[in-house]
């Protein structure tokens, strides 16, 4: 299906791919990954036929229709179902000319084609395709140019999807989904019939659905089998053993030297040393594998709070007259990590402003604590930063007493030291943005941490640094995601947002997932279909299932509870052995040492006991799930 040899190119006076080499079968789904600036949507293009090669060749099979997720949204005043119906080139021109065509012959031929293609179900999968990606009937017979940008990319996403190419190229498709669409997504993908090369930031994307990984490392095309934590276990075990054949390499370099070093003046010993010498000069350094700098995160500690620190009475927010939000009543507490779930336009964004106080309630109550301070992450960069300003300046404008090495010191925390921070911002890529927003949110170390979407723009290893950074942080989370990986390794509680409504979800996420996808299963069917005497409805199975799901939901807290300790104390561990390998840190006094050597040893006992309790945790789930039957 697809030949890449020898790929050469350069961009920027940058080496991005030098001699690359991989070949993509048929039918496969393939993930392309790896850090910002690798050069993976510069592959897409080379694909594409938008660049070309320095040298080397791109090849694809005879007759293979690709197809690529334009950046450009559609737009004007058709529907959104007519939009998508577009994108199927060759049955719109089919249509087209059998309105005109009068040959006989040509008339029978362009039948028999519009049959094969199915052309008489296209409307209605298209329909399918649109309604997965979060549009109903009545939105699909709406003009595509009154939606805003990230609801038009959705549609053109769902117009590529229905083309159905050959060869499909998806460059971050779940950018401008929720988790609710992602979800979908993810299912559709598992299912699609021809061959996918994906690009994405999301780990659970990139373990469901992709049978291959092609890593870009070092301006190679490096395959691996499986998904992303496959890949991720096989280039572990690849790099231990490439570190023991580096160390043994370097013990039998050492001992040749030596024997040289011993005997090259004896007469008697000359000739061995000859040949030794020799031997060193042929035997060539093992090359590891390189590791890129790990991506930094750390949120600053606030002092505590008495709680609650924010509570709602019968609030009710929106927008120029119009409530999104009606009735509720919630309260957050320091140690609170809430996840919201709902579908976009429920209200979600609507109520992580009004939690921010970024939007003032029509109705009912918000109590805050009096010194509480805020920390809000907006999934849209532009409205929180100044493209024109530096890092420093912009950090500067906001902390005008502080001394600029607190600012600078502030910053790195980040990973924006030194260059990084004296760029104009307009010049950062979307993941160093995101960052500068992290430090700006935390400058005054928040007691709550209000997150929109903010992994938009993080590379995995970034992500999983962010994942690490929450569950280190000491005060309250609120979160909006389309990543469900994000979500399970951080949230405690999840709320859905609904119908104008919060409330507490009091399931586990892959509930939540299994509901959605039983919903996208059933939509525009009824229940009422006939049954055998006796047998039970699948009303009746779903309410079977929910009372499941139910029954095992407090043992998959205990569960997820005891898993989030874990991390939080593996991360506490690690961050004290990285004070502990400083060598700076013992030049000052002993007492510290000491002391936290101390807090390192009651950590792992910690650690060890709050492993033992999540692993009972998981078997008593386990037992109890076999008996329910769940």
């Amino acid at each position: 299906m697809l030949h890449i040899n020898d790929l050469t190119f350069r961009f920027g006076g940058r080496m991005l791919f030098d001699q690359a080499t991989v070949v993509v079968p048929r039918g496969h789904k393939v993930a392309l990954i790896g850090r910002n600036g690798t050069g993976k949507t510069t592959l897409l293009k080379l694909l594409a036929g938008d660049l070309h090669p320095d040298g080397g060749s791109v090849s694809l099979g005879v007759g293979c229709r690709l197809g690529r997720l334009s950046q450009d949204a559609p737009d004007g005043p058709h529907s959104l179902l007519d939009t998508v119906l577009a994108f199927d080139t060759e049955r719109a021109s089919l249509l087209a000319e059998s309105e005109t065509a009068h040959d006989p012959h040509r008339i029978a031929e362009i039948h028999t084609r519009l049959a094969d293609i199915q052309a008489h179900s296209a409307p209605a999968r298209a329909a399918g395709i649109l309604s997965g990606l979060g549009f109903d009937a009545a939105t699909q017979a709406r003009p595509v140019g009154e939606f805003s940008g990230g609801w038009k990319m959705r549609v053109a996403l769902a117009g590529i999807l229905f083309s159905a190419p050959d060869l499909l190229l998806l460059d971050e498709p779940t950018n401008h989904l929720d988790l609710e669409a992602t979800i979908w997504l993810e299912g559709y993908l598992k299912s699609y019939p021809h061959t996918i090369l994906l690009v994405s930031h999301d780990r659970a994307l990139l373990n469901s659905v992709p049978t291959r990984t092609i890593h870009i490392d070092q301006g190679k095309l490096v395959a691996y089998s499986g998904g992303y934590d496959q890949f991720e276990r096989t280039r572990r075990a690849n790099l231990e053993r490439l570190v023991a054949l580096q160390s043994r390499q370097i013990a039998q370099r050492a001992h040749l030297q030596s024997f040289i070093d011993r005997f090259r003046a004896k007469a008697t010993k000359a000739r061995q040393a000859q040949s030794r010498i020799k031997a060193l000069e042929r035997m060539e350094p093992i090359v590891g594998i390189v590791e890129e700098n790990t991506p930094v995160f750390d949120f600053p500690s606030p002092e505590g709070l008495a709680p609650p620190l924010i509570n709602l009475e019968n609030v009710t927010a929106g927008y120029d007259g119009r409530a999104v939000l009606s009735r509720v009543n919630l309260r957050i507490d320091i140690d609170d990590r809430i996840a919201l779930l709902g579908a976009n336009g429920n209200g979600k964004s609507t109520l992580i402003k009004l939690l921010a106080g970024r939007l003032k309630p029509m109705a009912g109550e918000v109590r805050r604590s009096g010194k509480l301070r805020v920390g809000y992450f907006s999934q849209d960069q532009a409205e929180e930063l100044d493209l024109s300003l530096t890092p420093i300046q912009q950090m500067q404008r906001l902390m005008p007493t502080v001394a600029e090495d607190k600012v600078r010191g502030h910053l790195a925390r980040f990973g924006l030291a030194r260059d990084r921070a004296e760029n104009v911002t307009a010049k950062l890529s979307g993941g160093e943005k995101a960052r500068l927003l992290f430090a700006l949110m935390t400058r005054d170390a928040p007691h709550v941490l209000m997150l929109d979407e903010p992994t938009n723009h993080l590379d995995i290893d970034s992500r999983s640094a962010l994942i690490q950074a929450i569950n280190g942080f000491e005060g309250a989370v609120i979160l909006i995601s389309h990543d469900p990986h994000l979500i399970e390794l951080t949230a405690d509680r999840l709320w859905l947002v609904e119908s104008g409504s919060c409330t507490s979800y009091d399931e586990d996420l892959d509930a939540y997932r299994a509901l959605l996808l039983e919903k996208a299963r059933t939509a525009g069917r009824g229940d009422s279909a006939s049954q055998p005497a006796g047998q039970p409805t699948k009303k009746d199975q779903r309410r079977a299932a929910a009372d499941i799901r139910t029954a095992l939901a407090p043992l998959r807290r205990k569960a997820a509870d005891g898993e989030k300790l874990v991390n939080k104390l593996t991360a506490e561990s690690a961050r004290l052995e990285a004070r502990l390998a400083d060598p700076a840190i013992y030049a000052g006094p002993p007492a510290e040492v000491a002391r936290l050597q101390i807090e390192l040893g009651d950590l792992r006992k910690r650690l060890a006991g709050a492993e033992d309790d999540w692993l009972e945790a998981l078997e008593t789930l386990e037992a109890a799930a076999a008996d329910q039957g769940g």
